[in-house]
Order: C-alpha cells, then structure tokens, then sequence
C-alpha cells in the first residue's frame, strides 16, 4: 500500500510542478472572456445552478454599487479547469473555493498574495479567521469569505418515540445509534431503519473529512506544527484509542449502527437521513435546508457533537477569496473582495430563495441565526467559534488529507486489521507528504 501511495504522490508533484510552470507566466496578456476591459473582473466558484444563482444576485449588486462588471463563471469540475487554464498561462481574476486549497494552490504558483490592510473591512474579520489563510511563507493568499463547522443531525421525532435523550457523549451517541437501528423508530413494523449516516468512502478524502471530527474529539491530530515545519502525529496514543473506537463500534460493531454501504459511500451517495431510513448524520449546515424539506423540519434537529475523550472539537472548513496570480486589476478585485465580506455581501449570499453561499458569516458584526431567523444556526456558529478546528492549510493538504482517508478506510473495511501497525504506515507515508514539500520537521 506504501508503494501505491508513494506513486500516486509523486505523479500528483509531477503535475504540481507543471502547473507552476505553467502559472509563473500568467499576467496581463490573458485573452480570457471580459479580460480586455479593465474594469471586468472574470470570477470562477465551485458552484452547481442553484447556489449560482445566488452568487448572481451577490455580483449584481456589487456592480450596481461600483461599476465594476463580473464576468461569472459557475465552474462544476473547478480543479481539472482551473489546472487547464493554468496550463495555457491565464487565469481567472478571482476565484472562490475550499479554505483546504490554499495550500495547493499557493505551492503551485496560482494565487497572488494579499495584504489583509488592502482589503476594506478587513479588521471585521476575527484573527482566528484571517490566521487560516496564512501560507508557508507567513504571507496571506486568501481572503476569507464563509465558515462553517460540523454538527450532528439527529431525528429527534425518533428520540420521543423510542423514550431517548439527545446524546452528549460518544457512548450515548452509540446507545442512541443502537436504539434507531434495532426499536422500529418508524413504526412500519420492519428492521429497516438505521442509527447514523457515514460517508466513509475513500474517495476524494471522504473518510478523512468526516473522521476529522472523531479524530480532533479524540484528541488526535493528523499532522502537527514543528518549528517552521510539521510532523505526523497519526501514530499517537489517542489517534490508535479513536480509530480503534470508530472501528470496533461503528464498522465493525452491531449491524444497523451505519448504513449498508458505508463503507464506498459519499456524501452524494450517504442520502439514508434525507431518505429517513436514518437517524443520526455528522455533517454540515448546507444540508439544512434540504433536511427541512426531507425528512422535514419539525422531525430533526441541529445539535453540538457528542464529546469524546478530549471533548467536542469538530472539523471547520468554509470557503476563502483568492486572487489569480496575474497584475492589472489590482484594485477592482480588492473592491470585489471588500464588498463580498462586508455586511451587505454577506447577508445577500446567506438569504434569498436560493441555496445560501455564505454559511457562517466571516464578518464578526453579524449573528448567522439573527440574518436567517433561525435559532439552529447559533449551533453552528458557536461550534465553529469555540469548538472546531480546520485542517491545516498551509502546506498542500491534498495528498495528506487523500493517504489519511485511504488508511482509515482500509483500517474500517478489514475488521481484523491491526489499527497500530496501519496507522504507524499511514505516519511513514505522511513523513513523505512532508518531506515532498520540504516541511518534515
């Protein structure tokens, strides 16, 4: 498994160094749509029609309010674009995409760097939120724009039936679990229902985005600031404690705890709560909405995680502003950017009668459950404020976040793995990532 890993990542430094190539060129003779007019600004997010459609009424209004015209390119298959775009030397102004990026993008030449004082209302921004676009070099190449932080979905109409309370530690969250899955919270008659929802495919990192929260609970760490560099740290004590838990109890323990299938699902494949054949999902706010629909909003409610051993620490992520590595339009694209964090920009993106863009706003003057009118929100604000963590984003997080994924899910589909020898291996092979970006310590 250590050879696959190794090649994967040394293909992934391949292209890496390509595109750097590639970016270091990009400047002011791109010959993109609208980037002969100065006072157009070509603008690219990660966006399927619906939320686009709310970064159309954010755009609109910004260029009613200066004049400045976005050319809007909603881009579903952003990475492979924006990589091809690299490639022929031109990139997009401004881009809008994961906060976990930054590192990957910024070692591949593709971002400028920003002085957060540039910005206007840039002090609205908490320390904490401007430390996460900090690269290796101590130079900022993001701006934040939306936060967000895990909570737990949980069929409280399920909860009454069965006589339960709502879980606040990991063992009740597994009793909680059993229950949903073994006392027909449903009522049909038939062993149908499940306790949680688990998106533990290795896909795409999917069983280390949604282990993350287990992991930090646990008191774990996947790698580690040392110095001016970093350390893995999946070979701790508390790592081998919490996979171990999460194996025993939730994969390998009674059937009906997680979903059939848990093992090779995603998070569009895991749909067992939106479905209502589940009872528990770990998982972001943008699923509010759709959850209020289905199952419904008066049988579920938004809750803290469970604590675990090291208390309730859960995964943050959200969505930075970054600016194309060209020149020219230097002060249009900080206007963009002033307008999108101030109160107006954020407000818009998190209202209307489409999918909100801004889940957590970053500007500090305002309360996520007050713009919304929704208690539910304070949830999420407040664990994304006092108790989450982000994964590390200065360093190219891609290949660690992808290798953690690939050992857990091997750890969880092999029942009688030895979770202490997996995860020394997974700790050898993160000392590689490290070292491929000069960063072991």
């Amino acid at each position: 498994m250590g050879v696959r890993r190794r090649s994967r990542r040394l293909a992934a430094m391949i292209t890496v160094a390509g595109l750097a190539f590639g970016a270091a060129a990009c400047g002011s003779g791109s010959d993109s749509a609208g980037s002969g007019d100065p006072n157009t600004l070509e603008v690219w997010t990660r966006s399927n029609p619906d939320p686009a459609a709310t970064y159309e009424r954010v755009f609109a209004a910004f260029t009613r309010k200066t004049g400045i015209k976005i050319d809007y390119q909603p881009v579903i298959n952003f990475d492979q674009q924006l990589q091809s775009r690299a490639s022929t030397k031109d990139l997009p102004d401004v881009m809008i995409n994961d906060t976990a990026l930054m590192g990957s993008y910024q070692s591949q030449g593709l971002l400028k760097s920003i002085d957060p004082a540039s910005i206007e209302g840039h002090d609205q921004i908490t320390d904490k939120t401007w430390a996460s676009t900090v690269g290796t070099d101590g130079e900022h190449y993001g701006i934040p724009y939306s936060r967000q932080a895990q909570t737990l979905m949980i069929r409280t109409d399920w909860l009454r039936k069965l006589g339960l309370r709502t879980p606040t530690t990991w063992a009740e969250m597994l009793s909680v679990a059993k229950a949903f899955a073994e006392r027909d919270p449903d009522g049909d008659g038939r062993k149908d229902t499940y306790g949680m929802v688990v998106p533990g495919s290795a896909q795409n990192g999917y069983a280390a985005w949604w282990g993350a929260s287990f992991l930090w609970s646990g008191g774990a760490k996947i790698i580690e600031k040392d110095g001016t560099g970093y350390r893995p740290a999946m070979d701790s004590a508390a790592a081998v404690r919490t996979v171990t838990w999460m194996k025993d109890n939730l994969f390998c323990g009674d059937n009906g705890v997680i979903q059939p299938g848990a093992i090779s699902a995603i998070t569009g494949t895991a749909t067992n709560f939106q479905d209502g054949n589940a009872g528990m999902y770990l998982t972001g706010p943008y699923n509010i909405a759709t959850y209020d629909a289905t199952p419904g909003k008066d049988t579920y409610e938004v809750v803290p995680f469970p604590a675990g051993p090291a208390g309730s620490t859960v995964l943050a992520d959200g969505e930075n502003v970054y600016f194309g590595a060209r020149t020219g339009k230097a002060k249009q694209e900080q206007a963009l950017a002033a307008f999108l964090i101030s109160p107006e920009g954020q407000r818009l993106a998190m209202t209307g009668k489409n999918q909100p863009v801004v889940r957590i706003p970053v500007n500090s003057t305002l309360d996520a459950a007050q713009v919304r009118d929704d208690p539910r929100w304070s949830v999420v604000q407040r664990a994304y404020e006092d108790a989450s963590e982000q994964f590390p984003n200065a360093p190219d997080f891609a290949p660690i976040k992808q290798d953690t994924a690939d050992a857990l899910n091997a750890v969880f589909t092999y029942c009688g793995s030895d979770v202490g020898a997996g995860l020394k291996e997974l700790n050898d092979t993160l000392a590689g990532d490290l070292k491929d970006q000069d960063l072991l310590k």
